[in-house]
């Protein structure tokens, strides 16, 4: 970027100005919880209600920045499945899935402006909510969209514009989350796109602004520039493992937050792909939609089916040993990377449904064999910053 520029020491140093709590003092705010005495009861919980009590704590995670914030669910159902390639979706029964998945605690939503209809069907759904259901609910859900411009002047008419359109579709006078996508970083038209959408909160048409697939240099820029991001949209998932390389040592620096997507590759980290051969026409299940054909691709590139076969089997054991499936391991094993508040599944809605599993990740507590044995695999696999670069490069290339 030219004179923007600077070095990673400066950028670190500049950026205190912007982190709501120094990493010294979060270590002393720990240490001193961990010392306060417990007191004795008269008996202990059973472990049924200690799991249920943990699993209740760790649902929902608030993104913060200055005096902005929004709390989520750290499960999102992912609509880019609204948006054709996973199967024709109606309407009705979309909007009743949704109705299920909010009830069943699962209430955060995330969309696109291209996504097909799935602002729309947030508008229908969240009218169904505010007419059906109890105001504590309402209370719960969130609608986080994201805009994706295309490389025309940004002018403060055309931000406000394209951000009406949203908060039309979706039915809401502000929206709870603007993640801004930006493609071409040689154009720094991005900054002024952000600044308007910074005015546009200041009026309250928008809760909090944060970004998706934007990368660790950017990110640095746009919170130098005074920028009130809560959080980052990124791929992460137990194959690709960029987001904890830079971006996340940024985030801890200055209290951003990892919401990520391709948690569970499309599918592919679940039981239907365990000892499949898919290099043998027709001899395994079908890569028949957009997530799938896009993250075996991201298998390809860290090290093969083969490899990705080991870490199925492995991820299998570790399910098998906890009484959960394969794709709740995968989701919970990037929940507990650093800097991480919440992670993405996708949602077919109308057409398959996975509330018990997403559920099952709340209570799931993965231990130090566990992880040990995830990561003998893992390990074995290419370094996808070396062959793909960071954050959201492969947007970029």
């Amino acid at each position: 970027m030219g004179s923007t520029a600077i070095s990673t020491q400066q950028a670190f140093c500049n950026l205190q100005k912007f982190t709501p709590l120094s990493y010294a003092s979060s270590c002393r705010s720990l240490r001193s919880r961990r010392k306060c005495a417990v007191p004795i009861r008269c008996c202990s919980p059973s472990p049924a209600a200690e799991v249920a009590t943990a699993a209740k704590e760790n649902r929902r995670e608030l993104l913060k920045n200055g005096d902005d914030n929004l709390e989520i669910c750290r499960v999102l159902n992912g609509m880019w499945q609204t948006s054709g390639g996973w199967g024709r979706i109606d309407r009705n029964d979309a909007v009743e899935a949704m109705l299920n998945y909010a009830d069943a605690g699962l209430s955060t939503f995330d969309m696109a402006d291209h996504y097909g209809p799935a602002e729309d069907l947030y508008g229908i759904f969240i009218n169904r909510v505010r007419r059906e259901r109890p105001p504590e609910l309402l209370e719960t859900v969130r609608g986080l969209t994201k805009w994706v411009p295309p490389p025309v002047k940004m002018t403060r008419s055309f931000v406000s514009e394209s951000i009406d359109v949203s908060r039309r579709r979706m039915d809401v006078a502000a929206l709870d989350m603007l993640q801004f996508h930006w493609w071409d970083y040689s154009n720094p038209g991005y900054l002024d796109a952000l600044k308007h959408l910074t005015d546009l909160k200041g009026e309250g048409k928008i809760k909090t602004i944060a970004l998706t697939n934007f990368d660790t240099e950017r990110l640095r820029i746009i919170l130098e520039n005074g920028i009130p991001v809560v959080s980052n949209q990124v791929q992460h998932s137990i194959v690709d493992m960029r987001p904890q390389q830079k971006m996340a040592e940024l985030c801890q620096l200055t209290g951003v937050k990892l919401i990520t997507y391709g948690t569970v590759m499309g599918g592919l980290l679940s039981e239907k792909f365990l000892d499949t051969n898919l290099t043998i026409p027709f001899a395994g299940p079908a890569l028949n939609t957009p997530s799938l054909q896009k993250y075996k691709r991201m298998v390809d590139a860290w090290g093969g089916w083969s490899l990705f076969q080991e870490l199925l089997r492995t991820l299998k054991t570790v399910a098998n040993k906890h009484g959960v499936s394969i794709p709740t391991v995968a989701v919970r094993f990037i929940l507990d990377q650093p800097a991480v508040a919440g992670s993405m599944i996708g949602v077919r809605l109308g057409l398959s449904q996975h509330i018990k599993d997403a559920n099952a990740v709340f209570s799931l507590v993965l231990d130090e064999e566990d992880i040990s044995n995830i990561l003998q695999v893992t390990n074995k696999g290419r370094d996808l910053q070396k062959v793909i670069g960071d954050c959201g490069d492969e947007y970029r290339r």
